[in-house]
C-alpha cells in the first residue's frame, strides 16, 4: 500500500482502517498488532495510534486486560438489540427530515434511489449491500433531521458496525428490490412533509431488516 501523506495521515488512516475492518481484511475478533499495522500502511506509530483512538472510538476495535487490541466480534443478539435502537431512532430522524429537509436534499435522494435502482438491475441485487449505497440513504435522511445527538448515535457510533455486519453477512439478509422499494416509500412521505407516515414507513423498514437476523437465529 502506498505511505499516506504527512498532512492528512491520520485521517486518512482511520478511513483506510475503518474500510479494513468493514470489508473483513480484519477479520472479526482478529488481534490488532501496531508494529503489523505501521509496517502495512507505511506510518509511524504516533499517527497509527491516534488513527487506532478513532477506530476504537466507533466501536470498530476493542480493547481487553491481558489481550490488548481486537477488531469487535458483532453477535446477531447484539445486531437485534442494535435494529431496535434504530428502529426508534431513525423514525424520530425521519419525522424530523420532514420539517427540515430542503428541496435540493430531496432532489438528491431521488437521483440516490434512481441510481441504486440502476445499480441493482445491472447485478440483479448481488453487491447492493456490499455499498455504502443503502446506508448512505438513510445516513442524509438522518444528516436531514438536523439533530446533532440523533446524527452522533446513529452516523458515528453504529454506522459502521451495520456496515460491517451487512458487508460479511449472508446474502440471506439482503432483500435489495423490497429495501430499495421501501426507501422510496419513506422518501414520498418526506417530499410529502408528512412526518407520521415518514417515521411509521422507517420504522417498519428496519423492523424487516431486524426481523430477517431474528429468523436466521432461530434457524441455528
Amino acid at each position: 500500500m502506498e505511505a499516506i501523506k504527512e498532512p492528512t495521515k491520520s485521517e486518512g488512516l482511520t478511513e483506510r482502517l475503518i474500510e479494513a475492518i468493514v470489508n473483513g481484511d480484519y477479520p472479526a475478533g482478529s488481534k490488532i498488532a501496531e508494529s503489523d499495522l505501521a509496517n502495512t500502511f507505511g506510518v509511524s506509530r504516533g499517527p497509527l495510534r491516534e488513527a487506532l483512538m478513532r477506530v476504537e472510538a466507533l466501536r470498530l476495535i476493542e480493547r481487553a486486560p491481558h489481550v490488548g487490541a481486537r477488531v469487535v466480534e458483532l453477535s446477531q443478539e447484539k445486531l437485534i438489540e442494535i435494529y431496535a435502537v434504530r428502529e426508534a431512532l431513525e423514525g424520530m430522524a425521519a419525522r424530523l427530515a420532514c420539517i427540515h429537509i430542503t428541496d435540493e436534499e430531496i432532489e438528491g435522494l431521488e437521483h440516490l434511489l434512481t441510481t441504486h435502482h440502476q445499480h441493482i438491475e445491472k447485478v440483479e441485487g448481488a453487491s447492493y449491500f456490499h455499498q455504502q449505497g443503502d446506508f448512505d440513504f438513510h445516513y442524509r435522511i438522518i444528516k436531514a433531521s438536523r439533530n446533532s445527538k440523533l446524527i452522533s448515535l446513529l452516523c458515528d457510533e453504529l454506522y459502521h458496525l451495520l456496515r460491517m455486519y451487512r458487508y460479511q453477512s449472508p446474502r440471506a439478509h439482503s432483500r435489495p428490490r423490497q429495501a430499495l422499494n421501501e426507501h422510496a416509500q419513506i422518501l414520498a412521505a418526506i417530499k410529502e412533509r408528512d412526518p407520521e407516515l415518514a417515521e411509521m414507513l422507517m420504522r417498519r423498514h428496519i423492523m424487516r431488516s431486524r426481523q430477517l437476523i431474528e429468523q436466521q437465529l432461530d434457524t441455528m
